[in-house]
């Protein structure tokens, strides 16, 4: 999990300093041989979109470095953790649902992705199979069983 999103941000950063260093000095030069830069469309929208990859370039940086930082001896290994895949059953009705702990640019609630500091994330990091916990949610309160918890580290001894 964490290997694709690494992969994935050194990918972009690859096509985002691309576009800097290449494409954007030729689009550049192109708009300044129009003649007055005041009133040059080409040339304004060429350093806005300069300055736009200059700040996501810094940005996927700072996260890559951050991703970098994350090690996996501190996330526990019979816990609910970042990377973990938790089963839930709710209390009052049995529903079952399937949430993934990830971080937040990965996060789609609507196919169960969560981020850690989520209300739901929240309330399951630390907690292990069997744990009941109560999830606020804004029809009020939810219980909610534990029935299954598949760590990053059951995921990285599967994929050996």
């Amino acid at each position: 999990m964490v290997l694709e999103i690494k992969k994935r941000l050194q990918d972009e950063i690859r096509t985002v300093e691309y576009e800097l260093k290449v494409e954007l000095p030729k689009e550049i030069l192109r708009a300044r041989e129009h003649g007055d830069l005041r009133e040059n469309a080409e040339y304004k929208a060429a350093k806005e979109r300069q300055s736009y990859l200059e700040a996501r370039a810094a940005q996927l940086h700072r996260r890559l470095a951050a991703l970098n930082m994350v090690n996996l001896d501190r996330i526990p290994r019979d816990k609910v953790g970042l990377g973990s895949t938790v089963f839930v059953r709710q209390e009052d009705n049995g529903e079952e649902k399937v949430y993934e702990i990830v971080v937040p640019e990965d996060s789609d609630p609507s196919i169960g992705r969560i981020s850690p500091s989520s209300p739901i994330g929240k309330c399951l990091l630390g907690c292990e199979e069997g744990d009941v916990v109560e999830i606020r949610v804004p029809s009020g309160t939810r219980e909610y069983e534990i029935t299954r918890l598949v760590t990053i580290h059951d995921q990285v001894k599967d994929g050996e």
